[in-house]
């Protein structure tokens, strides 16, 4: 290959022959019920702990199981759990959606709940997204707006019906319109009710 190949290459990339489907779709009532059911659960609150208690040690360069990563940068902060053991196909789908409802608990708003299907070389991926806004107050005009901890985002990826990954990114909001965000500490204490 060539200098101008590569050049051309990165440029005008080959698109990889694959399907891409995305939806939106939503929690029945009973899905939602058994949720809350498995979130207020014994096991589900000594998940929730272990993930807590992991976070800081992982702060510590301690490794932990299940493992954890941390994304720290001025606007954007995050947490990523890799799947492993410690849970079941099932309960790493309440886990998301769980922190989901903890999100509308700290006065949020699902925004979108969507799906991206995509069947690509290395298999079928399935990405479930959760976007959520803090509620619009402001009291006068000209006041700024309170972002909490700025639009949070929960991903969870599964590659060939295999859960991979489940994330938490809050985004904050750099504009003279909001008050700053919250520190991204505090959100991990209420997120985890500690």
């Amino acid at each position: 290959m060539t200098f101008a190949d590569d050049i051309l290459g990165r440029l005008f990339p080959k698109k990889q022959k694959g399907l891409e489907h995305r939806e939106n779709f939503r929690l029945t009532e009973q899905e939602r019920k058994e949720m809350l059911k498995w979130y207020y659960s014994e096991e589900g609150q000594k998940l929730f702990s272990k993930i807590y208690q992991n976070y800081h040690l992982k702060k510590t360069g301690e490794n932990t199981t299940p493992e954890l990563y941390i994304y720290r940068s001025p606007y954007a902060n995050g947490l990523a759990i890799e799947y492993d053991f410690t849970f079941s196909p099932e309960t790493f789908s309440c886990l998301f959606f769980a922190f989901g409802q903890r999100i509308v608990d700290l006065g949020y708003e699902r925004v979108s709940l969507d799906r991206i299907i995509r069947d690509q070389q290395g298999g079928v991926s399935i990405i479930e997204k959760q976007y959520f806004k803090p509620k619009m107050t402001r009291s006068r005009i000209g006041q700024t707006i309170k972002q909490l901890y700025g639009n949070v985002t929960i991903e969870k990826v599964t590659v060939n019906q295999e859960p991979k990954i489940l994330k938490i990114l809050a985004t904050v909001y750099a504009d003279r319109m909001y008050e700053d965000a919250m520190p991204f500490e505090n959100f991990i204490e209420v997120l985890f009710d500690q």
